[in-house]
C-alpha cells in the first residue's frame, strides 16, 4: 500500500513516515503543502494522510473530493478533534480521522482500513461527528473559497492578497462574491465577526 503524507511542517511529515512504515505500508511521498503533494512524482498513491491545518485557504472538503476524484483515499490527521472538524472531513469522503495525540496503532489501523475501502474513527469521534451541523454548499469558486477561508482565519486583506499573489481589490471582490452566495442560502457572513463564527462552526481549516 503506497502512502503519501502531507503536513504543514515537513519534519513532522517525515517523522510520521518513519513511524508508520511497515511491511504492508510504504511511504512514497512526503510534502509540506497541497501543491507540493499534487506535483509529487509518486502521485497517485493508495492513501493520503492529510493535515487538516495546512493553512492554504482551501477547505478540507475540496481536497478530499479532489483526491477521491483521482482514485485516492484520504485519512485526515489533526490536533483538532471537535465534531465540526471531523464532520467536515468525513462528510467530504475521508476514510478516517485521527488525532495527533492518538497512538501509532490507531494511525496504522486507519491507514489500513482506508486502503481496504472502509472507514475508521475513534469511538468517541464516531459517536459525535454525525450530529455536527454543517452548512450547505455555497458553490464557491476556488479563488473565492481561498479568499474567504484565509480572511476568516485572521489574515488581513493585504496578507490574503500576498498569499494568493493578487491585489487587495481582487481579494475584496472574491470575498464579496462569496458572501453574496452565502446570503442567497440564508447565511449571514456579512461582518468579519459573523464570518469567523461561521468558520468555527464549520470546522474550516484556518478557523480557531
Amino acid at each position: 500500500m503506497r502512502i503519501a503524507i502531507v503536513d504543514a511542517q515537513l519534519l513532522i511529515a517525515q517523522g510520521i513516515a518513519a513511524l508508520v512504515s511497515a511491511d504492508d505500508l510504504q511511504v512514497v511521498a512526503t510534502a509540506s503543502s497541497w501543491s507540493e503533494l499534487l506535483a509529487h512524482p509518486a502521485m497517485p498513491v493508495d492513501v493520503v494522510l492529510l493535515d487538516l491545518q495546512l493553512g492554504d485557504g482551501l477547505l478540507i472538503a475540496t481536497k478530499v473530493s479532489e483526491l477521491a476524484a483521482r482514485g485516492m483515499a484520504t485519512v485526515v490527521i489533526s490536533r483538532r478533534t471537535d465534531a465540526a472538524s471531523v464532520a467536515s472531513a468525513m462528510r467530504a469522503g475521508a476514510r478516517g480521522f485521527v488525532a495527533t495525540s492518538d497512538s501509532p496503532n490507531e494511525l496504522l489501523t486507519a491507514l489500513r482500513t482506508a486502503t481496504s475501502g472502509g472507514h475508521h474513527l475513534g469511538d468517541d469521534r464516531a459517536e459525535t461527528w454525525r450530529s455536527a451541523r454543517t452548512g450547505p454548499e455555497a458553490g464557491l469558486g476556488r479563488q473565492e473559497e481561498r479568499a474567504i477561508v484565509l480572511y476568516s482565519g485572521g489574515l488581513s486583506l493585504r496578507e490574503v492578497a500576498t498569499a494568493m499573489e493578487t491585489t487587495e481589490e481582487t481579494v475584496k471582490s472574491y470575498i464579496k462574491r462569496a458572501r453574496r452566495k452565502y446570503r442567497q442560502l440564508g447565511i449571514d457572513v456579512g461582518t468579519r465577526h459573523l464570518l469567523r463564527q461561521y468558520a468555527t462552526a464549520q470546522g474550516w481549516s484556518t478557523a480557531e
